[in-house]
């Protein structure tokens, strides 16, 4: 039987809009942890099987994600964060200076996937296992997989240069780094997995982080080229990028995206109808810079509703998704579930 995501995807007339809440590891020493437990046991929906940890909780936060100190990745990057449990920054870029490259050793995707450690066999079970309880499992690239993991290696001004002078070795390195990526992709697809993920930032508050020219020109190609991968043995793939991504989106789609995670209000709501709707599978990801933050419990209640009217249909293609950040009011975060287990459930 197919799971209601896959027929929201493939706009089969899903039950209900398919719903994420992200809560963010450094709220569990934000907000009171027993608040947090008491309003995922209140919304079934958006934390289906929810089992409440022990209190006090405190997550295992990732290593990039780790206050006062420097993380080092499989790529020799080094990461910084001022909060446990908020990814840290690439402080630094082991190729920003290119005389390093002719000794740069690529990690193992036998034993790396790019931000840590990965254990293929633990991978195998996991994925199989839910898979037989009828989940629709979504694995793949670690987040900045490659103009990210790019800019992370040379650095973000350095890469930007790098582009406009064509530098060979760039060639070189975006090869070696694909191969790196497609190996992990390859690896998930043998293991089975429902969706293939391509999570990637591209877009600043206005406007993308490089020109379109340039997009199609050094990075598209790479991620045409693993897409197709999963394109062959028609698996989906779904591809975030947080914001606008306007100038992008066309040649992100052309890539053969299935699902495109984008920002609201940044990218604007009747832009992705006119744009969008119909066309692919929309994962609306809600506010998190203005109205959650700073609006009322109703305000938060007629943005998502809006959201839901301009972009739903009884087909499917759309899904909703919020991240929790410390920062936003607790009342504003409760509305922010209520409205999105209420309006998910539209059709």
């Amino acid at each position: 039987m197919k799971s209601n995501l896959h027929r929201a995807i493939f706009f089969e007339k899903p039950d209900f809009i398919p719903v994420t809440y992200a809560i963010n590891d450094a709220c569990w020493h934000h907000y009171p942890q027993e608040w947090l437990v008491e309003q995922m046991l209140k919304h079934p929906l958006l934390f289906p099987g929810f089992n409440p940890p022990s209190l006090p909780y405190t997550p295992a936060y990732r290593l990039c994600a780790r206050k006062d100190t420097l993380y080092i990745d499989d790529f020799g990057c080094g990461w910084s964060t001022a909060d446990d449990g908020i990814t840290g920054t690439v402080t630094l870029h082991p190729l920003a200076d290119w005389a390093a490259y002719d000794n740069y050793v690529f990690p193992d995707p036998a034993r790396r996937m790019g931000i840590g450690p990965v254990d293929w066999d633990e991978q195998r079970g996991s994925i199989r296992a839910r898979r037989a309880r009828g989940e629709c499992v979504a694995a793949g690239l670690r987040h900045g997989h490659t103009f990210l993991q790019l800019s992370d290696l040379r650095g973000y001004t350095n890469l930007l240069f790098d582009m406009a002078d064509e530098e060979p070795r760039l060639w070189d390195l975006i090869e070696r780094l694909e191969a790196f990526n497609h190996e992990i992709i390859r690896r998930y697809l043998d293991i089975g997995v429902d969706l293939v993920t391509f999570p990637e930032d591209l877009g600043m508050q206005s406007g993308p982080m490089l020109s379109p020219a340039d997009f199609r020109k050094y990075i598209k190609p790479s991620y045409a080229r693993m897409m197709q991968s999963a394109r062959d043995r028609g698996v989906p793939i779904h591809m975030h990028s947080d914001g606008d991504i306007r100038l992008l989106v066309d040649d992100i789609v052309d890539a053969g995206v299935a699902v495109v995670n984008l920002q609201d209000l940044v990218n604007g709501v009747d832009w992705i109808r006119e744009k969008l709707r119909g066309r692919v599978c929309v994962e609306l990801d809600i506010d998190r810079q203005s109205t959650t933050v700073f609006g009322t419990p109703a305000d938060i209640d007629r943005l998502i509703r809006s959201e839901v009217e301009a972009l739903a249909c009884p087909d499917g293609g759309l899904c909703l998704i919020f991240g929790l950040y410390p920062g936003t009011p607790m009342e504003n975060a409760a509305a922010v579930m209520d409205a999105m287990e209420r309006y998910a459930q539209i059709y």
